[in-house]
């Protein structure tokens, strides 16, 4: 059985998708409730919570990691670790492989391109918290204790529930014939993972064991600046390619009022800096190649169309 737990999320329903296209058996976790069919069910469990967890957890091969918390930074520092300390503890007591589905917080500002051999350098206070994490999870398993995995994305595009900046702030602003605003300068280099590639992704490393122990860069495709990123979705949804750039003085404003932007601005730094994210090692160990930028876009642009 393959168990997601904090399914719900825009990654976790892809790599559902994934594995009931296959005829795995599933089982989704999160607090609350999502419907399913045919060999997919759900298990109510706070993460928090070691006994909810190990029930909801019974019977898994594959465990993967998917959660998703509120975006501050004192949540995190709370509630990560004990997270994981839980999940890591499951994983032992059931014997099932776990899959962590992760960020590139931990590697702080970096000159090149993100590789799995990075080192952790962060320089914000959630940056810290997942190099805290993904640190005790690589320990564990080069210990031998568990069979773990790190899959780590870059900012995401693609996700129906709009909870990344270019999705909310550009291709559906284009979709509703809507001026774009970018965050940070639209001449820098900036990756983006495509939601189905991650899920994809996800889902092909569940299904070799000798990708265990490792740290994965899912499938993304070479960046481009926040410009031609712009351009292509204005073209392809048909529109001039107006846009604002949101600055740091101005998050910081914004976070004022708005704690969910609050918690953005210490990492700014993505923004006015090149973020250029490597998948070679994934790409070469399975054979994939990630969804172009123009096909991702345009495939996307049909779900905000129908809105």
């Amino acid at each position: 059985m393959h168990t997601i737990l904090g399914a719900g999320g825009s990654v976790s329903n892809s790599l559902t998708r994934e594995l009931e296209k296959n005829n795995h058996t599933v089982r989704l976790v999160s607090r609350k409730p999502i419907q399913t069919s045919g060999n997919t069910s759900w298990a109510g469990a706070d993460l928090t919570n070691y006994a909810e967890t190990l029930q909801a957890a019974k019977g898994s091969t594959v465990i993967y990691l998917c959660a998703g918390l509120v975006y501050d930074k004192e949540v995190w520092q709370e509630q990560w670790p004990q997270i994981m300390q839980n999940v890591i503890n499951v994983a032992k007591e059931t014997g099932a492989r776990l899959l962590f589905f992760d960020n590139v917080y931990m590697y702080g500002l970096v000159n090149g391109a993100m590789t799995e051999n990075t080192p952790y350098n962060p320089c914000s206070v959630k940056g810290e918290v997942r190099a805290k994490i993904a640190t005790t999870l690589m320990d564990e398993s080069k210990a031998g204790n568990i069979r773990a995995s790190i899959a780590r994305a870059a900012d995401f595009y693609g996700s129906a529930s709009l909870n990344s900046f270019c999705d909310l702030m550009v291709l559906d602003k284009y979709a509703k014939k809507q001026k774009a605003q970018w965050i940070g300068k639209a001449a820098c280099k900036h990756s983006f993972t495509y939601i189905p590639d991650a899920g994809k992704g996800m889902y092909l490393l569940g299904q070799r064991t000798e990708s265990d122990n490792q740290i994965w860069h899912m499938p993304t495709a070479a960046p481009l600046t926040g410009k031609q990123f712009i351009e292509l979705a204005a073209r392809i949804f048909k529109v001039e390619p107006n846009y604002s750039t949101i600055n740091k003085l101005m998050m910081q404003l914004f976070g004022l009022v708005n704690k969910g932007v609050r918690g953005s601005v210490e990492m700014y730094y993505q923004y006015d800096h090149d973020y250029v994210f490597n998948s070679n090692k994934f790409e070469k160990a399975f054979g994939v190649k990630p969804t172009t930028y123009e096909d991702g876009i345009r495939e996307f642009s049909q779900t905000l169309l129908k809105k």
